[in-house]
């Protein structure tokens, strides 16, 4: 396989990937590489977690999705989840749970979404970056699901993560 990088972006790169199918035909792939990122469901009680309010600009869309970010070279996945659970929300937390990874859209990207649950959180001050757009919201666990199901929570990372709590909660 050949790949071809056609465009550096500040956190991605766009490439082309060239192989060989089955046939002997050539087949040419649009291809997002992403370094990573770090997703946190934040957990303040058994009964409550933290949401966020995020306007998207890509889909022009204010969505609720719990707190995420792109991990910076080098930096470890913890230190990025305390980094921008912090920079969100303004919780800091004592306790930390890695849960695994999954793909967000791995028919033309590579990223992979590391899950984190942080629970023993104590408050803070938000440090949201520049481009940010960000509302911190608590709600009932029970309504978080409620949004999942009633389509108001649109966000893939938020729902699969929701789901992974009521099943480890129970």
């Amino acid at each position: 396989m050949a790949r071809e990088i056609v465009h550096t972006g500040r956190r991605i790169q766009v490439a082309v990937d060239t192989s060989t199918g089955p046939n002997g035909e050539t087949i040419r792939r649009d291809v997002i590489l992403h370094p990573g990122a770090v997703v946190i469901l934040p957990v303040l009680d058994r009964d409550h977690i933290c949401l966020l309010r995020n306007h998207r600009f890509v889909i022009g869309e204010t969505l609720w999705e719990i707190p995420a970010g792109t991990l910076e070279p080098n930096e470890p996945l913890e230190a990025c989840a305390r980094r921008e659970l912090m920079e969100e929300t303004g919780y800091t937390a004592d306790q930390w749970e890695y849960r695994g990874y999954l793909y967000a859209s791995p028919g033309v990207m590579n990223e992979k979404l590391h899950l984190f649950i942080a629970q023993k959180l104590t408050p803070g001050t938000a440090r949201p970056e520049a481009d940010e757009e960000l509302e911190p919201k608590t709600v009932t666990f029970e309504e978080a699901l409620r949004m999942c199901f009633s389509g108001e929570i649109k966000d893939a990372k938020t729902i699969t993560s929701l789901l992974l709590w009521d099943r480890l909660r129970k």
